[in-house]
């Protein structure tokens, strides 16, 4: 029963970070570029 609780909480954890980690790569990844001039 706790392993079941337990292993659904690290999987919604770790499906809100994945989800965090996409929205907050594409703003970073526009001021990194922009930072550079726009040169990879």
């Amino acid at each position: 029963m706790f392993e079941g609780l337990s292993t659904f909480q690290w999987e919604t954890f770790f499906q809100l970070v994945s989800v965090a980690l996409i929205m907050l790569a594409g703003p970073i990844i526009i001021f990194i570029l922009a930072a550079r001039g726009g040169n990879m």
